[in-house]
């Protein structure tokens, strides 16, 4: 017996190539209006994506841009994104030169910054926003972030005691060493933490700077600058 397709499901499916041409062109359009910005031909652009490894010729360049394009694989975000100086992710979410997009095929259009949060995970109900390895490693970037400007603020009360003139400014200096030194141990204690929570779900840390490296040093660590 053959199954009859509702309108609904004729509908639904009518929607999905349009959606997939509306990223298409809204891809093309930023990377034709960076291009131009960067005063870049599409002869230009292609030899840069050249120079990275992956040849987009310029009439596939040009037919993007036209529309004329019928696929624009991931591939090729990515290196136009690299070859434009630009995160891959402002040419699907164009952030103050498109208001609302379509995030999927059948959703309604959202603001341009919650579609952008919602891809990186940092906004809805994504798999991402639950997701232990990526929040352990925000954590870890927001941790060694705030360990590192304690340890500089530590250092320049510090420096700012031994020069003080008068015994209250000292005293100031002094307690103003301590609270930031104090924030440096709870935010080198966390970033242990979310190291060690990487480790345990089978994932590498990101490397350490090397500032922070000598007392946070895991099995797995790396150094970087």
């Amino acid at each position: 017996m053959t199954q009859r397709r509702t309108d609904d499901e004729r509908d639904r499916d009518d929607d999905l190539p349009e959606w997939a041409d509306q990223v298409m062109a809204t891809v093309a359009a930023e990377v034709r209006r960076l291009r131009k910005e960067l005063g870049m031909s599409a002869q230009d652009l292609a030899d840069a994506c050249a120079d990275l490894g992956h040849p987009i010729p310029r009439n596939v360049i040009a037919n993007m841009e036209s529309g004329r394009r019928s696929t624009l694989p991931l591939v090729d975000v990515l290196v136009l994104a690299a070859a434009l100086d630009a995160p891959p992710v402002l040419l699907l979410y164009p952030l103050g030169y498109v208001s609302h997009v379509q995030k999927l095929p059948l959703a309604d259009p959202i603001g341009t910054w919650d579609a952008l949060r919602w891809f990186t995970g940092e906004k809805g109900d994504s798999f991402a926003m639950h997701n232990p390895m990526l929040r352990n490693f925000r954590a870890h970037e927001h941790h060694e972030a705030a360990a590192l400007t304690a340890e500089r603020d530590a250092e320049y009360a510090r420096w700012q005691a031994r020069t003080a003139n008068t015994p209250e400014k000292r005293e100031d200096a002094q307690r103003e060493a301590e609270y930031y030194a104090d924030k440096g141990v709870h935010h080198r204690d966390r970033l242990r933490t979310a190291r060690a929570l990487i480790e345990e779900d089978g994932g590498t840390p990101p490397p350490l700077t090397r500032q922070l490296h000598g007392d946070l040093d895991t099995a797995q660590s790396e150094e970087r600058p």
